[in-house]
């Protein structure tokens, strides 16, 4: 069987690092080839980086979350420049608007995601959004930098089959998590079984989100993909052998990692 890509993962998180050659072997054991280790500030892009550069499997992306938008330095800009050149570095995110909670306020966050696109302009690098309650302004942004059928990913959506119709019509995608999996979950379900097949791509956003039926375990780990992948396959009437092919061959493509001999 093809491993899997865990596309999102915050393996710098406090509960991750502090084990992290166990989660790394669980997640191998568990079928898991490559992980793309996912940044929320600049500090948090240069841990994740130094861990890219150990670990052959673990890949880094660079960005500011919408939750740090207010404590953005001005050095800042300068040093996320300069990660987003790294080698190691596949993907500019997390960034994004999150209108939920209010550790930054809209007019900062706004200001942070609009800063970030126009730095992303310049690099074909695909973009990871976070965006929770905040799809119009999100879009608007996005568009108005010329982010039209651009790689964008709208990670661990959980908006409606409508705003899932909006990102298609602008040719991003979204992926999903082991949020899908839960039992209250009705609208997601039906938006991931009828998603187009060579869009799809999984994630745990670890350490959050744990999928059933390990909900209750925490933290969340890479190596718990694998019951999504179970769980998806049952969803949309296919082998997971099948799915796990498909979107191991989706993100190598979005990502532009190497294939696997």
């Amino acid at each position: 069987m093809m491993g899997m890509i865990d596309t999102h993962a915050h393996l710098t998180s406090e509960p991750l690092m502090t084990r992290i050659d166990e989660v790394l072997a669980n997640a191998r054991a568990a079928g898991v080839e490559t992980i793309i280790s996912v940044a929320t500030d600049v500090a948090d892009a240069e841990k994740a980086i130094a861990l890219a550069r150990r670990e052959p499997d673990v890949h880094a992306t660079a960005g500011i979350h919408p939750h740090e938008a207010s404590k953005v330095e001005p050095d800042d800009w300068p040093k996320l420049e300069t990660l987003l050149a790294d080698p190691q570095v596949v993907a500019f995110g997390e960034i994004g608007l999150d209108y939920h909670y209010d550790f930054s306020d809209p007019p900062t966050q706004r200001r942070v995601f609009a800063r970030q696109l126009e730095l992303a302009t310049v690099r074909d690098l695909p973009v990871i959004i976070h965006c929770r309650e905040a799809m119009s302004d999100t879009v608007s942004l996005l568009v108005d930098h010329g982010f039209n059928n651009r790689r964008v990913v709208f990670h661990c959506f959980s908006g409606s089959a409508d705003e899932a119709a909006l990102v298609a019509d602008h040719g991003w995608r979204i992926s999903f998590t082991g949020m899908v999996t839960f039992k209250k979950s009705q609208a997601l379900q039906q938006i991931a079984a009828a998603y187009p097949a060579d869009r799809l791509m999984l994630e745990t956003d670890s350490p959050y989100l744990s999928p059933e039926p390990v909900r209750n375990k925490r933290p969340n780990e890479p190596a718990h993909l694998r019951h999504l992948a179970d769980f998806l396959a049952g969803l949309r009437s296919e082998s997971v052998d099948t799915l796990i092919r498909q979107t191991t061959t989706n993100a190598r493509a979005f990502f532009g990692l190497p294939s696997r001999t």
